[in-house]
């Protein structure tokens, strides 16, 4: 059976419908210990982030959000993002803008650096294992126990500064870097 999300996109059913299921429990659960309702809106907004395969802002959200629904208003959208990273079943990454970007983490994920490119601000996630040991050893020499960790990387394409185009790049993002 062929099972499509709610923006169209084809899922693995088997893997996805669990992940939904668990993911949707453990909103609902958050939700409760917050003393928070679960609403129609705030799970129409889980959805379309869990849907995201990559990051995404809060506008990209909303635009998301409105192919489910388009009665949630963008407060509601700005409201509920701290909600769910407090639920760690969203991440927030911070590039040093005046906006931040979001992920659904994917099942268990190793540690990882993210690689931001400047010119069009897409983030790559990249496995770093050895982040979690250096961490560790740091801290350890300095008497320090690790609360968390991380390591971004900023840099801008060679590709787009040779030859004037970026596979990683849309033609927006480009007219937007100029």
């Amino acid at each position: 059976m062929l099972v499509f999300n709610s923006l169209g996109k084809f899922l693995n059913t088997a893997f996805a419908t669990v992940e939904i299921q668990s993911n949707s429990g453990n909103f609902r659960e958050h939700l409760a210990q917050q003393g928070l309702r679960v609403t129609n809106q705030r799970l129409a907004i889980f959805g379309a982030a869990l849907d995201s395969e990559d990051h995404f802002t809060a506008e990209d959200l909303l635009e998301r959000v409105h192919k489910i629904d388009h009665t949630i208003s963008r407060a509601t959208v700005y409201r509920t993002l701290p909600i769910l990273t407090e639920s760690n079943l969203v991440r927030e990454v911070d590039i040093g803008k005046d906006y931040k970007f979001y992920y659904t983490p994917r099942g268990e994920e190793p540690t990882q650096a993210q690689v931001i490119c400047t010119d069009c601000e897409k983030i790559f996630e990249m496995d770093a294992p050895f982040l979690e040991w250096y961490g560790q050893s740091v801290a350890k020499k300095l008497g320090l126990a690790v609360d968390s960790q991380r390591l971004q990387v900023s840099a801008s394409c060679e590709n787009l500064k040779r030859e004037g185009s970026c596979e990683n790049c849309t033609t927006e993002q480009l007219v937007q870097s100029l």
